[in-house]
């Protein structure tokens, strides 16, 4: 998107590389054999590092067209299935954006030649900035009277920003022509609808076909067909999750309310704001849950850190006794209420406690287990934590962290009626997602940098961290009526104001590391 409105479409050369590791004569085979395919690559042996095992010898395949290389992967996978994979099936955009710190919704500076062709491309500002700038889109929105799982619709609503007008659903050659008129004159970056990927856009596409309707088109690049992913189902916390199809445009975005996953929760702004900051496109991330985001992160954190990035997981968790798993997994600490009718009692909690532990205490899967001289004993465990240098996930969460705390204080400065209140409270929502499911991943049987002795450790620290602000509040004259994983109930007489409460919140900060914040008086 121009300074100038203009939207252009253009291209830049970027070659991709993926890793093979293994024995010197498998290697040297599989050198042979892509030297034999039609695809063109450029081979050499190298020294790359990998996060757990450090240095290898490993062969590196670099595929100048980014469009096959997933194809010529898979044909290397399936000649050559015992080998290790690196750096294999990194999403285009996340290596786009390690390479050049270039994100979607991201402020540019760009030289191109006349062919549309990037010479040199710069960021103006950073994924971390606060006050970001807001690209001017312009946003159609599309929408049928009915949920069509329930009744079947009669017309749809559609609005451009200016106009709200309905468009009969039948006849459908007339619906068809409407909405490519009004496509073609709004020229929408953002079509934006309800049922749209289940419903509607297979619908029109279905009876463009049908019809031989080739002029309809919702793609801004008309010469591209649009992107069709398959609905599936999966398992998670004792449910069965079904994710709808999805459809894609090229050249503008397409979202899906009701598909999108935590769409409910932060809305487009959080949707923009979790993709500046994972780097995955705003079509991908509006849909996908904040795992993926999480997981973005660490891949990028990786790239730009010459981390390879394992194909499959291959750290297991280490052999333990019985004794030693039941005093390893125990979660969170939960202090039973004090049953009773309570007034004036101040609630703390700690802020984005299990990441900022994983920031302060340097938790990560290759630094836990690891003793050397800098190495500090994790409480309960009696597991060494490395503090020697930074770990990949406390490195991939610190700016996370920062960025939230930062809007979350310019929240505290204005009224909810301010027209950036919402905009900036959606944006603090879908950064709070992606720190609350980075806990989980470093205990996920399929993450790539997930490890269940770190995700052990955080509860371990959490526990200690919260009786040490058990025993301040105490020392300080507080009766302390519950605890609950990351959060305190206190009372002390004489206590009702917000500013009274602040050198409990000063002392529990000094004894633990980690900001803590006033909910409320009760």
């Amino acid at each position: 998107l121009a300074e100038d409105g203009r939207r252009l479409r253009l291209t830049q050369p970027f070659p991709t590389t993926f890793y093979a590791h293994g024995p010197f004569p498998r290697l040297r085979a599989l050198w042979r054999f892509l030297q034999q395919q039609s695809i063109p690559v450029q081979l050499a042996r190298t020294l790359r590092e990998d996060l757990f095992a450090g240095s290898l010898d490993v062969l590196a395949v670099e595929v100048p067209n980014p469009a096959l290389q997933p194809r010529l992967f898979r044909q290397v996978v399936h000649h050559f299935p015992d080998l290790t994979y690196y750096d294999a099936d990194i999403p285009l955009g996340l290596r786009y954006a390690a390479v050049f710190d270039i994100f979607p919704l991201c402020h540019c500076e760009l030289t191109v030649d006349d062919s549309g062709r990037i010479h040199h491309i710069i960021p103006l500002e950073s994924r971390w900035d606060t006050n970001s700038s807001q690209p001017p889109l312009r946003i159609l929105t599309i929408e049928p009277d009915e949920d069509p799982s329930h009744r079947s619709p009669k017309f749809l609503w559609v609005d451009d920003g200016r106009s709200r007008r309905q468009i009969p659903l039948h006849p459908l050659k007339f619906l068809l022509t409407s909405l490519n008129a009004t496509v073609r004159r709004v020229d929408p970056d953002i079509i934006l609808t309800r049922f749209g990927d289940t419903w509607l856009l297979p619908l029109l596409l279905e009876t463009a076909v049908a019809q031989g309707a080739d002029w309809f088109n919702l793609n801004r690049d008309e010469n591209k067909p649009t992107i069709h992913r398959q609905e599936n189902s999966y398992f998670t916390y004792g449910q069965v999750v079904f994710r709808g199809q999805q459809v894609h445009l090229v050249g503008r975005y397409h979202i899906d309310q009701h598909n999108a996953m935590m769409y409910g929760e932060y809305g487009l702004h959080g949707a923009f704001e979790q993709a500046r900051v994972t780097g995955l496109p705003v079509q991908e991330i509006a849909r996908k849950s904040p795992g993926s985001g999480v997981t973005a992160l660490q891949m990028q954190e990786a790239l730009r850190w010459g981390i390879l990035v394992p194909y499959q997981k291959q750290q297991a968790e280490s052999f333990k006794t019985a004794a030693q798993l039941i005093r390893a997994d125990r979660g969170g600490l939960v202090y039973q209420p004090t049953v009773g009718l309570h007034e004036e009692v101040v609630e703390i909690d700690f802020v984005s406690m299990y990441p900022s532990i994983m920031v302060r205490f340097n938790v990560s899967p290759e630094t836990v287990g690891i003793e050397n001289e800098t190495s500090e004993q994790i409480p309960e465990l009696d597991i060494p934590v490395d503090l020697s240098k930074m770990g990949l996930v406390p490195r991939t969460l610190r700016p996370l962290l920062v960025k939230r705390i930062a809007i979350k204080e310019q929240l505290a400065t204005l009224n909810a009626l301010d027209c950036r209140y919402a905009a900036l409270k959606a944006r603090a929502a879908a950064l709070k997602w992606l720190l609350v499911v980075c806990f989980g991943y470093l205990g996920y049987k399929n993450a790539r940098f997930g490890r269940i002795e770190s995700h052990e450790a955080v509860t371990a620290y959490g526990r200690e961290c919260l009786l040490r602000a058990k025993e301040a509040a105490e020392d300080l004259g507080y009766e302390v009526l519950h605890m609950y994983v990351d959060g305190l109930w206190v009372k002390k007489p004489g206590v009702s104001q917000n500013e009274q409460v602040r050198p409990l919140l000063n002392e529990i900060t000094n004894r633990t590391g980690l900001p803590i914040a006033l909910e409320g008086i009760y």
